[in-house]
């Protein structure tokens, strides 16, 4: 699938992600969505550089939760609709879609 297809299909993804993460009763906030291709931090390939991956913020009766394992059910349910999560590696609040062997 060419990059614009799949841009598409993530952002549709991360759309369904934040409702259901609001009808479980979390907050979300957007964290790093897209990252300039001239930015020099992270991982050349980033996902983040090509509006694949996003960091969401989720917050409980106003408290902001940080620790990945306070994202399962949202991870779970973002692998169940085909994408990568972050927490697999240590990074909770990570969600991608996979490209060029990027996850």
């Amino acid at each position: 699938m060419s990059l614009i297809p799949k841009q598409n299909r993530f952002a549709r993804m991360i759309a369904l992600l934040i409702l259901f993460a609001q009808e479980k009763g979390y907050e979300v906030t957007c964290g790093d969505f897209f990252r300039d291709e001239r930015c020099d931090y992270g991982h050349p390939k980033s996902l983040h550089k090509r509006r694949l991956a996003a960091d969401l913020n989720l917050f409980k009766d106003g408290v902001y939760l940080k620790d990945t394992e306070d994202y399962r059910l949202l991870g779970e349910f973002w692998e169940s609709l085909g994408g990568s999560w972050g927490g697999r590696i240590n990074d909770g609040n990570h969600f991608s879609l996979s490209h060029d062997g990027m996850i």
